[in-house]
């Protein structure tokens, strides 16, 4: 989840059912599934916005134009940043400044990730593979806007976050959203998960040194990892080759919470 003030950009570029109840998707434990049983190889669809206020059109309309303006971002991501209500993933006393650009607060320490730091990842990830991603697997669910942003533009999202009351938190603001290809895990996103593998392309919400091996192990061959690395942090690409070999370059400065192991 980023942090602070956007970094300067760079040139280039469920139904949930209630805790303790859902099914476990196969090989995952820990999982929650945010929909039906049969996962769609498909985007979701996301629900349109209407209504006055939080909920209008118009309100996510201009924040999605002003992320426009800033260039270099993929319209599918745009779509869905359009379709996903950012207030319902905040505090009641937050949702005001929901669609401004502002990391926000969620609790235990982490943040919401501004929309142009989810705009820009989400863009990099489709820009550098060049279709939709069948598989996704997001480290750090967080408060689930960014999971719910990729549920809109990937086949299946796998999200997992390492903090419980977060993971809970994610299952209680996606409900309503009712996104089958969406599942949360609760365990060490250090670790990845592997049942799911190999996936398409792993993004990260927490920076660290270097990527976990889990991590690259688990993409398949031409999959994209895209991750803040480094210290000072920068946000970084790294397209999995064939013979062990990987390919990296930097995409622009970063500031995200630190990546940690364990489960809290």
């Amino acid at each position: 989840m980023a942090t602070g003030t956007p970094p300067k950009r760079a040139s280039f570029p469920a139904r949930l059912p209630a805790s303790g109840s859902a099914a476990a998707a196969p090989g995952l434990p820990g999982s929650a599934r945010t929909g039906a049983a049969a996962t769609p190889r498909h985007a979701a669809v996301l629900p349109q916005p209407s209504g006055a206020g939080m909920d209008s059109q118009a309100v996510r309309n201009a924040m999605v134009e002003r992320l426009r303006a800033l260039g270099g971002m993929d319209p599918a991501v745009l779509n869905a940043m359009l379709r996903v209500p950012r207030h319902l993933f905040l505090e009641p006393g937050l949702a005001a400044q929901a669609y401004l650009d502002n990391a926000l607060p969620i609790g235990h320490g982490q943040t919401i990730s501004k929309p142009s730091v989810v705009a820009r990842a989400a863009s990099v990830l489709l820009q550098a593979l060049g279709e939709r991603p069948a598989r996704v697997l997001e480290i750090g669910t967080g408060c689930g806007y960014q999971a719910a942003v990729l549920a809109g533009v990937a086949g299946e999202v796998y999200s997992i976050e390492r903090i419980r009351a977060l993971h809970e938190l994610a299952r209680r603001n996606l409900r309503a959203l009712r996104l089958p290809n969406l599942r949360l895990l609760l365990g060490d996103g250090m670790l990845g998960a592997p049942a799911g593998a190999p996936y398409d392309a792993v993004i990260s919400a927490a920076a660290g040194e270097q990527a976990p091996p889990a991590w690259l192990e688990q993409l398949r061959p031409g999959g994209i990892l895209l991750a803040p690395l480094g210290q000072p942090q920068r946000l970084t690409a790294m397209r999995k080759l064939g013979g062990g070999r990987v390919e990296s370059w930097s995409v622009e400065d970063a500031r995200f919470v630190p990546l940690k192991s364990g489960v809290l």
